[in-house]
């Protein structure tokens, strides 16, 4: 074959013919030969197989973060650890992609320079190009794993992230229009680099945007004033009128909480009252406000979007204590009374389900009202798509004027790299770029399987394609996102109650009606629990030394039972005074009455470290789960109050191990000391099991075994041996 060069004579006739005769020996002579050109000198074989098979890999993580992540989730989250796997190994993509950019074009000058008569020019080697495409490509989707930085401490990681982005841009622009010289090419690379720089100046907006906005960045300081005088205005009102003793809709009518609007207000100066916002009721949207809107036509839909509402609301108030505003006792009790006699007794107020299954509908539903909560809390400080910013004018801005700009400055590249001549560039783009011709697509395909070079050529190119759909594909997953995140859906909720032309305007109901439509015919991620085992219990594989945390959906008995605990102990309940036990008022009932002699146990019960605590009761709780596991039958059966009890204890010991082996920071002890509790508790279980190997290796029943030995006394000499 003619673009196999010197690997040509050892093809036989008839493949050679068979190929020959669908045209592709001429069309493919310059595209295989140019892009596998490296390959033919051994000093860089290695180097370019390995970056054709890296790049491959990248790129199809890339497709599959973009197609498969998030079928039935539309947060704008990616896996933190994800996240940072790829943001650690982009930050070298740049560099070592320059150097092997730099090899291919060098390479190339010099076989074009041995064989100008026959391949006529110095152009751009298709290898180099080929990694030029790649890094611009790249850079595009790079967006993909950097967080939108929204807080306002934030500023000197922005701008150093900014200055290094603006560089890698600066860069690229430089390679694409100092080493193409071809019309062609030059349009589509300069296209591409146009593209890049857009979606850097975006990201660079955006931020400015939302840290300089009370609304955003400034908001936890403006919500602060806002709340300290609502709650100084309430007891002023509670004084006058008396305490009363409202619940249910009758207290959610009356929040004050903002969920938008907030931003609006003045701050103003005055001798009497210093510092203080102008409060105006028909700027803030309150809690109040969306309770007492007539949503009728909306609420038939879905009756939770004013519980959505609460959520956003209680994640501005979340948000000051993680931004170092404190939040007084009185908002406090104001927020738990909100929840717990307001939304509380209203759920129980609505719910048309029998007496005995209500509280376990209302659990459901509080602990959904917490969980969108802290999605809106993460979204905002951990989204890679400006979901933050989701209100009509930003998609305005965002997804329609701001495509209409770019492509732009596109069609003005396009007419520049054509000296002016719109119709001769729209002819180089085919003639100089003759790989995006369908049958040379198809001369790949058919040569594939026969010859290494195309082999060769095939990876690249689809590596490159892959790149392009996921760049296309990410256009229209981010688009989507925005419509049907719940920060969209927050903001037209408010405007629709705020504004009477909204509800009055049967193009915006019907556009409201129709996102919320698509929303509920979408599945919601279940609220998991991470569940951990010190003793290795519960997994199919011996090997403790895999003791990954698992995810377990909360059962609706563990929520039940947070619920009712939770209740029992605000400061209007029954038990409001009643401190946490460590287990002693268990030992108090009489059935356990024969316990509470045996100092092993008085001894778990009265320590003061949660760690210890949380350690001694999971393993209590792990044993008796392997002595009385649950039948098949058991499981099949309709569940029973002791069943109902087994979850809840099993679940809960499981995240509470969670929090002592891999979250030590959330619980109240010192985190050092947590973590040094649970070591010694590791280095005794080895002890105990018989040693490294055997802590790592043994098996369940195994290690049941040695451990219900030794609690019931038997000699080590012959538990080791169990």
């Amino acid at each position: 074959m003619i673009f196999l060069l010197a690997n040509s004579s050892h093809a036989s006739s008839t493949t050679h013919n068979s190929y020959a005769s669908h045209g592709c020996e001429a069309l493919l002579h310059p595209f295989v030969y140019n892009l596998t050109a490296s390959y033919a000198d051994q000093r860089n074989e290695a180097t370019m197989v390995f970056t054709s098979v890296v790049m491959f890999m990248l790129a199809a993580l890339f497709f599959n973060l973009n197609l498969f992540s998030r079928f039935s989730d539309v947060s704008a989250i990616l896996n933190p650890t994800v996240r940072l796997f790829l943001s650690s190994s982009l930050s070298l993509f740049l560099p070592v992609m320059s150097y092997l950019f730099s090899e291919a074009k060098n390479e190339g000058a010099a076989v074009a320079a041995a064989s100008y008569q026959q391949l006529g020019g110095t152009e751009l080697s298709l290898r180099a190009r080929t990694i030029l495409m790649w890094m611009l490509l790249v850079e595009i989707l790079r967006r993909k794993v950097e967080a939108i930085l929204v807080s306002v401490g934030a500023q000197a990681a922005s701008y150093s992230s900014t200055i290094d982005r603006a560089s890698r841009i600066a860069w690229l622009g430089y390679l694409v229009f100092y080493s193409l010289s071809s019309t062609g090419k030059k349009a589509i690379y300069g296209t591409l680099w146009v593209l890049a720089a857009a979606k850097l100046l975006q990201r660079v907006a955006i931020n400015e945007l939302l840290k300089r906005s009370f609304a955003y960045g400034k908001n936890a300081d403006q919500l602060s004033w806002y709340m300290a005088q609502i709650v100084k205005q309430e007891q002023q009102q509670a004084v006058g009128l008396g305490a009363g003793e409202e619940e249910g809709a009758e207290l959610l009518n009356k929040c004050r909480y903002a969920v938008m609007g907030e931003e609006e207000l003045e701050m103003k100066v005055s001798p009497m009252e210093g510092y203080h916002l102008e409060l105006k009721d028909d700027v803030v949207v309150t809690v109040g406000h969306i309770w007492r809107a007539d949503m009728g036509d909306l609420l038939h839909q879905d009756p939770s979007l004013k519980r959505l509402c609460l959520s956003f609301a209680l994640y501005k108030l979340l948000r000051r204590r993680i931004e170092d505003h404190p939040i007084t006792d009185e908002e406090t009790s104001s927020c738990r009374s909100l929840i717990f006699r307001g939304l509380r007794m209203e759920l129980l107020r609505q719910s048309s389900e029998p007496q005995d299954l209500k509280s376990t509908v209302v659990a459901a539903a509080l602990f959904q009202v917490f969980y969108e909560e802290i999605q809106f809390l993460c979204e905002y400080y951990h989204s890679v798509l400006p979901v933050v910013l989701s209100n009509p004018f930003f998609f305005l801005a965002n997804y329609i004027l701001f495509p209409v700009v770019v492509w732009a400055f596109c069609l003005l590249t396009f007419i520049l790299c054509g000296n002016g001549d719109v119709a001769y560039a729209y002819r180089s783009i085919t003639t100089d770029n003759y790989i995006i011709t369908l049958k040379v697509l198809g001369c790949l395909m058919r040569g594939v399987a026969q010859y290494p070079d195309v082999l060769f050529a095939a990876v690249d190119l689809a590596v490159t394609m892959l790149l392009l759909l996921t760049f296309l594909y990410e256009q229209v997953w981010e688009l989507l996102v925005f419509i049907l995140s719940n920060w969209l859906t927050v903001s037209l909720l408010c405007e629709y109650a705020a504004k009477r032309r909204w509800r009055d305007s049967r193009v915006r109901a019907g556009l409201i009606r129709r996102i919320l439509w698509v929303r509920n015919k979408m599945s919601r991620p279940n609220l998991c629990f991470k569940q951990a085992s010190v003793l290795g219990f519960g997994r199919r594989l011996p090997a403790m030394a895999l003791r990954l945390p698992k995810k377990k959906a909360v059962p609706i008995e563990v929520k039940e039972s947070i619920m009712g605990y939770l209740v029992a102990h605000i400061n209007d309940g029954p038990d409001a005074d009643a401190p946490l036990s460590n287990g002693w008022s268990t030992l108090q009932l009489e059935k356990h009455s024969q316990f509470r002699s045996q100092p092993e146990v008085a001894k778990a019960c009265k320590s003061k470290s949660v760690a210890e605590v949380v350690l001694t009761w999971h393993i209590a709780t792990s044993l008796l789960e392997v002595k009385y596991p649950l039948q098949q039958e058991e499981k099949k059966k309709k569940k029973t109050p002791v069943g109902a009890r087994r979850t809840v204890a099993t679940t809960l010991s499981g995240y509470a191990a969670y929090l002592v082996a891999s979250a030590p920071e959330l619980l109240p002890d010192s985190t050092e000391g947590t973590k040094r509790v649970y070591s010694d508790m590791t280095d005794e279980l080895k002890d105990v099991l018989g040693g490294c190997w055997r802590y790592h290796a043994s098996g369940q029943i195994t290690r049941f075994d040695k451990l219900v030995g030794i609690a019931q006394g038997l000699p080590e000499e012959e538990c080791l041996k169990m």
